[in-house]
């Protein structure tokens, strides 16, 4: 099968979305299939194909985290799809990118496949400042309801996902597929222990070092900041204990984030490591003891299943998305505030090692239905319905 990929993300931009579509690509890919995917470029430049990839210029919104904005009526790339001769699109994104993916399935006549990932009601912040806010939430709405409508099929990552579609108004027919995870780069053999030990001595982590971490896009809406102030009260409450705070990701938050930390007292065990790429994700997995969000903005919580298939403990703060996914003190913990933060905390690091590893293999267990086959297998069957309701 010949497949188009439309996404506003990819490697090595950082985040749900590029994760989600760069395992799908692979997935595909590694079993036989031919794909082209279509993403905005995250530099200045021209239009160009590397690999399998054509690279589209757009305008940068520094306020929105750096995405561009792509010019949708460009027929270059309708061209250079049409070449390539697809059986089906696959559009992961709404806007410009997303536009032109219906475009391009519109005007060659071809099936559109869209995968729903992101609830922009939680976004409209960036863009409207809490002016007409509820305007702006009510336009979404209209907007997601009519786009899903108008999808060959319509795919979402989660049930939070779908239920949120219908509250829209829409009765789409809704595929709700999870995102496939490749457990094989979470394997412990995967790691390189020597870069393991030469980070630990450049970030003054002990043996008897306590490390959390906190991985992804630094956004408001990420609630970060929750999770810093609960572990600086449990810093406060059990000053003897020797923690690092490791922060992975960039966006435009981090400023505040830092300056928060300093606040709140974690100013000098918290380290800001900035973006990184994709495949190096599991590398900062393996060298902390808890793996902590508060975000309550997740379609699907995909950092939450990769700790846990890195084989980490996993305190998030409590959203009815993640009850499939985390049983409290079984695959992992829910924290809702401050005081549960610190009391869930005391409760891991209480934990024996036969105790832990069960709660360790308990998850394991429950995120093998993310595998990555499954995945495939998922998306493939919708490709084929919707082929067969283009003829």
């Amino acid at each position: 099968m010949r497949i188009v990929i439309f996404t506003d993300t990819y490697p090595p931009f950082v985040n749900g979305v590029s994760t989600s579509t760069f395992n799908l690509v692979n997935s595909l890919t590694e079993r036989g299939h031919e794909v082209l995917v279509l993403a905005p470029r995250f530099t200045d430049g021209k239009m160009e194909q590397i690999g399998n990839v054509i690279y589209i210029p757009g305008i940068a919104m520094k306020k929105l985290y750096g995405y561009r904005i792509t010019n949708f009526f460009a027929n270059k790339p309708i061209k250079m799809v049409k070449k390539f001769k697809p059986d089906v699109i696959h559009n992961q994104t709404d806007f410009t990118i997303g536009v032109l993916a219906r475009r391009c399935a519109k005007k060659l006549k071809l099936p559109i496949v869209y995968t729903y990932h992101t609830s922009y009601e939680d976004y409209t912040y960036y863009l409207v400042h809490g002016i007409m806010d509820r305007f702006a939430k009510r336009f979404v709405r209209t907007y997601s309801r009519d786009l899903a409508n108008h999808m060959t099929e319509f795919i979402t990552p989660s049930e939070k996902t779908k239920e949120y579609i219908r509250m829209t108004g829409s009765d789409v027919y809704a595929n709700v597929i999870p995102t496939g995870i490749d457990f094989s780069i979470f394997k412990p053999d995967k790691i390189d222990q020597e870069k393991v030990k030469e980070f630990k001595e450049a970030h003054g982590i002990k043996p008897n070092t306590k490390v959390f971490l906190i991985l992804g896009r630094i956004a408001k809406e990420k609630s970060m900041d929750v999770s810093l102030r609960g572990i600086s009260e449990y810093h406060k409450k059990h000053p003897e204990t020797d923690i690092k705070v490791i922060v992975v990701g960039n966006g435009p938050f981090r400023e505040e984030l830092e300056l928060y930390a300093t606040q709140v007292g974690l100013g000098d065990v918290t380290d800001f490591i900035g973006e990184v790429g994709c495949l190096e994700v599991p590398f900062y997995y393996s060298i902390c003891d808890i793996y902590t969000s508060a975000s309550i903005t997740e379609t699907q919580g995909l950092t939450f299943m990769e700790a846990m298939a890195a084989g980490k403990i996993v305190l998030a703060r409590f959203d009815s998305n993640l009850t499939g996914t985390i049983t409290n003190g079984k695959t992992g913990f829910f924290f809702t505030d401050d005081n549960s933060f610190v009391s869930q905390v005391e409760k891991i690091f209480a934990l024996t090692n036969e105790q832990r590893e069960a709660i360790i293999k308990e998850a394991l267990q429950t995120v093998d239905i993310y595998s990555i086959d499954r995945f495939y297998e998922n998306i493939l069957r919708v490709y084929k319905r919707a082929i067969r309701k283009h003829w």
